[in-house]
């Protein structure tokens, strides 16, 4: 976009009235004989909120393109999804354009305020980084939401909030999967003005007649207006910063106008046949995921691919725990530190972790520690011994596919809002001290103390995947330390196994994450009981756990007649929208 435009864009000018008064044309939905819900014909949004998605697919009818619906459904999420994301958290996109078929990686991960150390936690309690002021980074969303809209958009920000707008005006039930991340929080819920509003007459949410915000819409309105400048400075960022102040943080005004959105090159490798474009640091979900892929593919015999049995999920186990020490020890920002990424995908050291795999028998993760060369031949040091996240796909009518995860870390964030926003607490995904775990289990590593202006390593990973014609899958999910693995198995249920999307969410998951040594299985979707016992026969120890990942997907040219297939985790209840 042209500097004239994008000043045009940052100039929007209107009254709160008008804004409200733009429609949206609405069309019918054609599906594809035979009919279904998740089948598509020329565009889908899938978020895991039906109204998010709902929100973006209105912005594709009335003639916007995928960043436009991603922008709307990321604003509608926050208002109906408050839980999980939101403008007071960050996050990662993708976007693919099929003009000249670039992909480019936007980063808007929270940042460290100025004034954090290396030793910010030190000598305090865990909920320190979990709740309140201290628990507060700088707010990426926004900015996410402006370079989106600046870089690829062709809609201004008075019409992307329209959607958001309305839901927070009118009110929207709260969703069961709100109702339960709301539940053991509930006191903290109720210190909160905004949160405690939401609550029933006996104090729970599931009591509450409509989650109204009308504060946020006011916030909305302003950035209609204004654009993101309005959320940046002025009276907003003044409400945020005495806010977080008040809470015990120290962020400042300074920090807030000094938050900008940066592109970032994005990873990507050969895996399974197909080019796989997935989130570099600051996130090390993207590494892990090509590096698992790296090793199954090397374990698993082509013709048994589609099979699906405990030899599969023991092979993804230990394909796991060698690149979650990998992530302790060397992830970091990469403005601040140096990541030796093209050390750690060498194939030598791919070959040297997969000779250790036995198929009958689960190893320590130690045992796959395999070090990294440094430039003069020494090797690195050991390792030191339910989400607030959302993720989205947009496909729309000329191909072009954003795939969009943003947080607000853990449920319902630091536990306090300002000018209607539910404030992220991203400062603990940073390490409080080397080697303690933060509330995803994840040990902390020295490259990932806080510090000033600095991102926290992150385990977010939305993915393409792309064969010799363009993408053929777009997938993401939320659930912290779960999202990569849960990526992982639905990507080869789909791709490899040939399920469809809706079958491949139905099929229950594991998760490993090298440290504790523990294989993590969901209570809500349990293995078998020949497949628990094949598994323990090979020394895993099971886990059943109530946390999880929510994964959304959208597989295209699935048909062809290049139908789209687009699902939501049933976990979190979404549904997908387009026509």
């Amino acid at each position: 976009m042209d500097g004239s435009r994008r000043r045009h864009r940052l100039a929007v000018t209107g009254t709160c009235a008008a804004l409200t008064t733009i429609t949206l044309a609405s069309t019918a939905v054609a599906r594809i004989d035979p009919p279904g819900p998740d089948t598509f014909v020329r565009y889908v949004v899938v978020t895991d909120h039906p109204l998010a998605s709902e929100a973006g697919a209105r912005l594709l009818r009335a003639g916007g393109n995928a960043a436009d619906a991603a922008a709307a459904a990321m604003l509608a999420l926050g208002v109906v999804s408050p839980a999980s994301s939101g403008l007071g958290g960050g996050g990662f996109a993708l976007y693919y354009r099929t003009r000249d078929r670039s992909i480019t990686f936007l980063d808007f991960r929270e940042r460290a305020p100025a004034a954090a150390t290396p030793s910010l936690f030190e000598g305090l309690p865990p909920e320190r980084s979990r709740l309140g002021g201290l628990a507060t980074a700088v707010p990426g969303e926004v900015a996410g939401i402006d370079a989106l809209l600046d870089r690829f958009g062709t809609r201004r920000w008075a019409e992307v909030v329209v959607p958001a707008i309305r839901l927070a005006e009118r009110g929207v039930p709260p969703s069961d999967d709100l109702v339960q991340r709301a539940a053991p929080l509930l006191p903290i819920l109720a210190r909160n003005p905004l949160m405690r509003s939401w609550l029933g007459p006996d104090g729970r949410l599931d009591g509450a007649d409509r989650l109204r915000n009308r504060d946020l819409a006011r916030t909305l309105h302003a950035l209609g207006r204004h654009g993101a400048g309005a959320f940046y400075r002025g009276p907003i960022a003044r409400r945020i910063v005495s806010a977080v102040r008040g809470a015990g943080g120290v962020l400042t005004l300074d920090d807030l106008a000094a938050y900008r959105a940066v592109e970032r090159r994005p990873l990507e490798g050969s895996r399974l046949g197909w080019r796989w474009v997935t989130a570099p640091p600051p996130s090390a979900g993207g590494w892990t995921l090509l590096a698992s892929l790296a090793l199954v593919e090397r374990w698993i015999d082509p013709t048994r691919r589609r099979d699906f049995g405990p030899e599969h999920l023991h092979a993804f186990a230990e394909a796991w725990k060698g690149p979650f020490l990998d992530r302790a020890r060397h992830f970091g920002d990469p403005d601040h530190i140096s990541i030796p990424l093209d050390r750690l995908d060498a194939e030598t050291r791919h070959a040297a972790r997969a000779a250790r795999f036995e198929p009958e028998r689960a190893r320590p993760a130690s045992d796959y520690d395999v070090p990294v060369e440094s430039q003069n031949g020494a090797t690195t040091t050991a390792v030191p011994t339910g989400a607030g996240t959302s993720h989205l796909c947009v496909v729309d009518a000329e191909g072009n596919v954003a795939a969009v995860t943003t947080t607000i870390n853990l449920p319902f964030g630091a536990g306090y809002s300002a000018a209607g926003i539910v404030l992220n607490n991203q400062m603990d995904d940073f390490a409080s001290a080397v080697g303690r775990a933060n509330a995803f289990g994840l040990p902390g590593g020295a490259n990932n103390l806080p510090g000033p202006g600095r991102r926290p390593v992150s385990t977010m990973t939305p993915t393409l995947v792309l064969d010799d014609q363009g993408p053929i899958l777009c997938i993401g999910a939320s659930g912290g330390s779960r999202i990569v693995t849960a990526v992982m198995q639905v990507a080869w249920h789909v791709l490899v196994r040939g399920l469809t999307p809706r079958d491949a969410l139905a099929l229950p998951r594991v998760h490993h994450q090298g440290l504790p040594e523990v294989l993590y299985t969901e209570i809500s979707h349990p293995l078998e009981p020949n497949v628990e016992a094949a598994l323990r026969a090979r020394g895993h120890r099971l886990e059943p756990s109530t946390s999880r990942a929510d994964v959304q997907l959208v597989r295209l040219r699935a048909t062809p007649n290049g139908a789209l297939l687009a699902a939501s985790d049933p976990r979190k209840g979404g549904r997908p929208a387009g026509r």
